[in-house]
This record gives C-alpha cells, structure tokens and sequence, in this order.
C-alpha cells in the first residue's frame, strides 16, 4: 500500500524529491520505494527526461487504475471516521433486558427521531446476565444493556455504568402491615412475591437475611418484574423490587411504598459493548447518546 502511495505521488510530482515531500518521506526513501516500484512491476517505471522523471508506457497503464484504487480507499477511511447523523441510514441492533428496554427506548427513540431521523434500530431481548458476553462475542448486537455479567470477561467486553436502582418494598394499601413500622419480625411474618427474570428461587434479600441466618416464605416466584405491582395490589403478599418498577406501574396507587427492613445494595445496570467496536465513530456516537440519557435524566441514575 504504501508502495502505491508512492507511485502515485511520482506520477503528480515527476520528481523524487517533491513526491517525498508531498507524501512526507525523505528522498533517501523515496528512491528505495522507487527501487521497490521498478522491482514489482519489472519495468523502469520512470525514466529521466530534459524536464523530470517521465513515466514509461507501463507507469501510465498503471497510473488511472491505481489512482482511482487509491481514491476509494481514502473514501473509504474517511467515510469511516466520520459520521453524520441527520444523514445516516445506519441500522443497530441493540440487546437490552427488561427494564433498561422500558426505561430507555421511548427517550433514545425521541433523540433519535431528532437527530438520526433515518436510523433503524432493531431490539433483541436477553435474560439471563451472561447471555450479553456471548451476544456481544458472536457480534448478534453492537451492544447490550443489563446488569453487570457474573463470568469473567477478560479485556474483550468493555463496559459503562448507566444507572442504578434502589429496592423498595411493596403492600396492597390497606394492609394491615402498612399501619405499623416494618422490621425484620414483620417482613418474615408475611408471605413474599419473588420477581426473579433469571428464574432463580434465591434473590438479593435472601442473600442478606441467609447473611442474618434468617429465610423468608416465598409464596410465589415470577420472571416479569412489571406485573409484580399489579398482583401485589390484588393480594396480602409483599414484594421487594426496584423503585423504577413501581413508579412505571399503572397500579402504584393503590400500593404503599416502604424502605426494605434490611440493606439492600442498589442494582447496576451497565451498557457492554466488544472490544472490536470500541473505536469505531458511528458505534462511539450511539454509547455517547444512551450515557446522555442516563446523565441528563436523574430517575434515571
């Protein structure tokens, strides 16, 4: 490449001291790069004339072919480290869990609309924390949003925190638990809703009161965190979920809302993207616009 560079810099200049000028090079370098030229393609190439070097009929065959060869590449890089928006037609595939897709995809469609007008966005669901490295590693989406995987990753799938929710408790209004203080004796007399997407039995508050030597009654166990609200609304269970669920649910009035007897560390959600996506502009462009929405919008933090 960086031969064809030089010829092409010979056929403009018909000087070996200017063509090494105008592509940077010594002339010391510009006449082993000729050398190489003559050695490639078995001919002269350029021969001395009354007025410069002056090419032979075989550097003149060469010299529209290659030029235009030489035109499209640079095209090419160029068009590769720019991007432009409004004009785009550039399609993504996003794979994202259940409620960054809930609490993202009706604000990155709006700043979208505005700004990428002709951009396509096509969404993949996933559940499980780990299904986002093989995602990424099988290049199935240019990037996933979830909580952080629980396999190790090494340096190839990088990652950016976009926001984080607390746990909340939740009661039916009119719960007889919701007229007193809850502590731990209460929160274990009642009979729990679980809300686990990945379909184990065993959540972060089990985690912590197995911590106390304590255990809970889990009286039902479900993967759809959004319909968590609506059934405790209807029931004498209480369920521990993140606070984002509750205030996107059509039934949080009719729930009383109540800090967790015990601490609960707040759930990460990260956006994950493969290594070899990590300089490219266009892919640049889209994590810089969703960690504008995360920062711009505290509910969402």
């Amino acid at each position: 490449m960086n031969l064809l560079v030089a010829f092409d810099a010979l056929m403009a200049e018909r000087s070996v001291t200017r063509a090494g000028k105008r592509i940077g090079r010594t002339q010391p370098a510009m006449s082993a790069a000729l050398s190489r030229l003559r050695a490639l393609f078995h001919d002269e190439l350029f021969v001395r004339g009354p007025s410069g070097l002056q090419p032979t009929q075989r550097a003149s065959d060469l010299a529209e072919p290659l030029g235009r060869a030489l035109a499209e590449i640079s095209r090419t890089l160029d068009f590769t480290q720019r991007f432009e928006p409004a004009t785009s037609s550039q399609a993504f595939t996003l794979a994202l869990s259940d409620h960054p897709a809930f609490l993202l995809l009706p604000r990155l469609t709006h700043v979208l609309r505005e700004r990428a007008p002709n951009v396509t966005l096509r969404i993949n669901a996933f559940t499980h924390r780990d299904d986002a490295v093989s995602i990424l590693d099988a290049g199935d989406a240019d990037l996933t949003i979830g909580v952080p995987p629980r396999q190790s990753v090494g340096g190839r799938i990088l990652s950016r925190p976009l926001f984080e929710e607390r746990f909340v408790c939740i009661l039916r209004r009119g719960h007889l638990a919701a007229s007193r203080p809850l502590d731990v004796p209460s929160f274990l007399s009642l009979s729990h809703l679980l809300v686990s997407p990945e379909g184990d039995r065993f959540g972060q508050v089990d985690a912590a009161l197995a911590a106390a030597g304590q255990r809970r009654r889990i009286a039902l166990s479900l993967p759809q965190m959004y319909a968590a609200p609506a059934v405790i609304a209807r029931s004498d269970m209480i369920a521990t979920v993140m606070e984002g669920v509750v205030t996107a649910s059509a039934c949080r009035d009719e729930l009383f809302v109540l800090p967790p007897p015990i601490e609960l560390a707040p759930v990460s959600f990260v956006m994950s993207w493969h290594r070899r996506n990590d300089a490219h502009p266009v892919q640049r462009w889209l994590r810089e616009i969703l960690s504008e929405l995360c920062t711009d919008h505290p509910e969402y933090r």
